[in-house]
Parts: C-alpha cells; sequence; structure tokens
C-alpha cells in the first residue's frame, strides 16, 4: 500500500524514469510511503489504471512529456472516473506550458509547472494535512542544486542490470536554439561535481556500466568534463559505455587528448547539428560555427573510436529541401556513423513559434505537433521527406548495409536516397514493420530498378551484408533453386482421387 504513487509511460521498458526517481528522493518523511510505478506506451490504459489502484494510493503524480501526453490523458480520464476521490498531480515539459488549452489539465486536480524536485512533496505535504491548494497551476520552485537530493540510490539493482541508466552533471543550457526547451533556461547549472561523481562510483560499484548523460552541454565546461571522462578512464573495462551530448563546434585539445584513450564500443557522441544553414541558424538563435564542426566531426571520425551520432531537422523555418540536401550530403561525405534525420516538433512554449504565420507553419494539432508545411515545404514534399528519415533509419543508420549504402548513395546521397525512399513507399505502402529479409529484398529491387544499379553488383554488396546481418531467413533474390519450397507431385494423388471416386 502506497499513500503516493509516482508515475509514467516510458517509450520503452529499457528506459528508466530520471524524473520520478528525483521526486522519489526528495518526498523527504514521505519517501516511506512513496512507490514509483513505471508503465511503457504499449500498455493499456485499463491495465495501468488497475495497477495503480492496486497500490491504494491517495495521491498519484505523473510525469508528462510530448511522447505519452496522449496516454497519459486517457489513463487520467479512466482515474476520474473509476476513482474520483484519488488526486491527481500532472508535472513535466508537456504540461508547464499552454496549460489551459488542455485536456489531461483540466481532467487532474493540479500541475506543477517547471521544476518539481520539491515543489511536489510540498503539495503532498499539504494534501495530506487536507489543507488544499487554491491554485490549480503551481509554479514549481526553483532550488539550488546543492538543496537537491540526488536520485541514483533508487536505481535498483534490477535497473542496473538490465535498463539504461540515465544520470546528468548539470541542468540547463545557455544556448537559445528556438526549436528547444532548454532555450528557456537562463544558463547552465552545474551539480557539485565530486557529490555527482561519488554518486557515480556508487553506480559504478553496484554492477553499473552504461551511463546515458541528460546534460544538454557536456563539454561546456572543459574542467569538468576532463574530470569526467578521467573518472570513466579510471575504471575502463570490456562492458563500459557512456553516452554524452556534446556542443559541435567546441572540441579543445584537453578532451580530444582523453576521447582518444576510449576504445571502441565504449563511448557514444550525440552531436546536434540541426542545419548548416547559416542563415536558418540565424533565424533559429542558433549559434554554431559550422566550420569548426565539421572540422571537428571530422577528427572524431578519423582518430577516434567513439560512435558519432549527428542530428538534423526537417522542417526549420526558412530552410527549403534543397538546403537539407546540402547539409545531409555534407555529413555524409564526413563519415558519420549515424545521421539522425528528424521531423521538425513544436514544444509547447519554445519561442519557434514566433515564426509561424512568417513562415506559413502547419502543425500536427495534436502530439507531438509535428511540422506539416511551411513556406518552402508543401505538405505534400513534408510527407515524402518524412519517409525519407524513416527509412534512412531503417537503412542508413542500422549499421546493416554498408556495401549497399556505398551504392544506394553514390555521388549524390539525398537526392539518390530520396529517389529509393519514393520507390519504396509506391511499391511497399509501408513505413513500418518490414522484416529484415524483406528489406534486404527491396534493397535489391530498388538499387537495380529505382537506381540503375547492375544486378550483379547490388547482388554482390547485399549478400556480402547479409552474412554479417545476422538475419536468418533468405530473401527472395538470394534464393536459388534448392531453397525454393518444391512442388506438390500431384498425378498419383489425382489418380487415387479419381478411384475412390468411381467406387
Amino acid at each position: 500500500m502506497s499513500t503516493i504513487v509516482l508515475a509514467t509511460l516510458n517509450a520503452r521498458y529499457l528506459h528508466a524514469s530520471l524524473g520520478l526517481r528525483y521526486l522519489a528522493a526528495n518526498m523527504g518523511e514521505l519517501e516511506q510511503d512513496t512507490e514509483i510505478m513505471e508503465f511503457i506506451l504499449q500498455h493499456r490504459p485499463e491495465e495501468i489504471v488497475e495497477a495503480l489502484l492496486a497500490a491504494k494510493p491517495r495521491i498519484i503524480g505523473f510525469g508528462v512529456y510530448i511522447w505519452n501526453v496522449t496516454e497519459i490523458t486517457r489513463v487520467v480520464a479512466l482515474l476520474k472516473s473509476v476513482a474520483p476521490q484519488i488526486t491527481v498531480v500532472l508535472g513535466g515539459p508537456e504540461v508547464s506550458y499552454e496549460c489551459n488549452e488542455q485536456e489531461i489539465v483540466r481532467l487532474a486536480d493540479y500541475v506543477i509547472t517547471g521544476w518539481g524536485d520539491i515543489s511536489f512533496a510540498q503539495l503532498c505535504r499539504e494534501l495530506l494535512q487536507q489543507r488544499p491548494q487554491a491554485q490549480k497551476i503551481i509554479a514549481g520552485i526553483q532550488p539550488k542544486l546543492s538543496e537537491i537530493e540526488l536520485p541514483y540510490a533508487l536505481y535498483s539493482d534490477h535497473d542496473i542490470a538490465h535498463r539504461t541508466l540515465y544520470v546528468e552533471a548539470s541542468r540547463g543550457c545557455p544556448f537559445k536554439c528556438e526549436f528547444c526547451l532548454s532555450s528557456l533556461d537562463k544558463t547552465a547549472l552545474a551539480f557539485d561535481l565530486d557529490r555527482f561523481l561519488d554518486e557515480m562510483d556508487k553506480l559504478y560499484q553496484r554492477g553499473a556500466r552504461q551511463f546515458k548523460f541528460v546534460d544538454r552541454t557536456f563539454n561546456l565546461n572543459i574542467k569538468t568534463g576532463v574530470r569526467i571522462l578521467e573518472f570513466f578512464l579510471e575504471r575502463l573495462d570490456d562492458q563500459l559505455f557512456v553516452h554524452f551530448e556534446v556542443i559541435p563546434d567546441h572540441l579543445p585539445e584537453q578532451l580530444k587528448a582523453l576521447i582518444v584513450k576510449f576504445p571502441a564500443g565504449s563511448l557514444q557522441f550525440e552531436v546536434g547539428i540541426q542545419t548548416l544553414n547559416p542563415e536558418v541558424q540565424a533565424l533559429i538563435s542558433r549559434k554554431q560555427d559550422t566550420a569548426k564542426t565539421e572540422e571537428n566531426l571530422r577528427w572524431l571520425r578519423q582518430e577516434s573510436h567513439a560512435h558519432v551520432h549527428v542530428d538534423l531537422i526537417i522542417g526549420l523555418p526558412g530552410e527549403d529541401v534543397a538546403s537539407i540536401a546540402n547539409g545531409f550530403d555534407r555529413l555524409v561525405a564526413l563519415k558519420q556513423q549515424e545521421i539522425q534525420v528528424g521531423v521538425l516538433k513544436r514544444l509547447r512554449g519554445t519561442p519557434i513559434i514566433r515564426h509561424t504565420e512568417a513562415y506559413a507553419m502547419r502543425y500536427t494539432p495534436y502530439p507531438p505537433y509535428t511540422i506539416l508545411a511551411t513556406d518552402r515545404i508543401d505538405f505534400a514534399t513534408m510527407q515524402r521527406l518524412a519517409r525519407f528519415a524513416r527509412y534512412w533509419d531503417l537503412v542508413g543508420n542500422s549499421q546493416r548495409f554498408p556495401q549497399a549504402l556505398e551504392l544506394l548513395l553514390g555521388e549524390s546521397p539525398f537526392a539518390r536516397f530520396l529517389t529509393f525512399s519514393d520507390w519504396i513507399y509506391s511499391t511497399t505502402r509501408q513505413t513500418h514493420q518490414i522484416p529484415l529479409h524483406r528489406l534486404f529484398d527491396l534493397l535489391f529491387n530498388g538499387l537495380t530498378t529505382a537506381l540503375a544499379v547492375p544486378a550483379e553488383k547490388a547482388r554482390a554488396a547485399l549478400e556480402n551484408d547479409f552474412v554479417q546481418s545476422g538475419c536468418k531467413e533468405l530473401p527472395p533474390f538470394m534464393k536459388t533453386e534448392k531453397d525454393l519450397p518444391r512442388k506438390a507431385k500431384t498425378g498419383n494423388l489425382a489418380k487415387r482421387q479419381a478411384r475412390l471416386l468411381a467406387e
């Protein structure tokens, strides 16, 4: 039985909610009466409500994000229908802005906007003392980071063994990129580094080997970055994996000297490029030295073993298809391991809304508020680009098709892959649930028909990729006569049937 339940829906079971663990760690005397309950998007709302009610809580706090708001709205609606006596409190970025427009806010009892680390516990104390708040929307208090209890002890042994552990050495971001909620931050704030690294050591001693930093600007403070990299180098083993999000044009020699010491498979960098068009960068208040960025990406690829994941965004104001193509082709030329092509989402509260009318930006009216069209890219073209992004993720980022990808991209990567993307969609009318063996076959047919690659050349590349892929089922283009199902011999069967009918 729990007086208070903290709940959210994660995208996948592999994810463990850092936000809920922060709230639980800061409940003070109420922590022993607080339970964390995590679900995934695939769970039915009825199943979630049943599990929540089994804990018999008086208060349920939900962490609400752009990816789970639709599902949590259904859960809250069900809760208010079958157990209206339970107080529902919402928090998280999706309900921290434009609150009055949202159905989930109407259904809930309270909403804490912004930082909830301290404010949620305070609200719970008042509610349990029968002192309800007069205001439904409560602005979260932003305490000093030294006043916040760190949550890492609340990762269970099961979490450590089976899930991604999210950690943060800092909060906030000094940059003002208008598509990002961090543009609302005044600056980046750092946790006490000794205290933070002590918590990381405790996790490591418990067996943690996968650490995903959620800091927006890991390499903003070089001294901090150096100490963190040194910390992990001292504990380096064949299981360690550390993920950082880095500023692309800020990679001084002190960091480079440490980065090169990490072996393959131990270090991953997520590099937010978003656009290489300087005019678009200026329009969305993004400061980025493009030449330095490309230089750093080239260095990472050629001199280090780090796995580099770069991000591009489709649909930014002022950017047309030619500009997107130019940026994509330049990144392909830099031979990055992953190029994540994302489609712009209008996060609630972000300043990018100021461009809506001037650039005819139209979004889906429901989460995740995806861009549908701009004055430079019409709806039909935006749909083609969204499919491009999806197929690129399946083919280009999967690491399964290295030889075929060279044939696929050629000297004009964006144009050729868009041709392939249009072909595969016209052939299948699918962007999801494409089995791997079928994807191999589609690649063969797309290369030889849509892109006029000689069949033997395409076959040789794909056969080599297939051997390394782990795919167990042969794609049709690789099957020989002996692999095809044999036709049933019907002659004798027909004679027996005729004889039986005669009898």
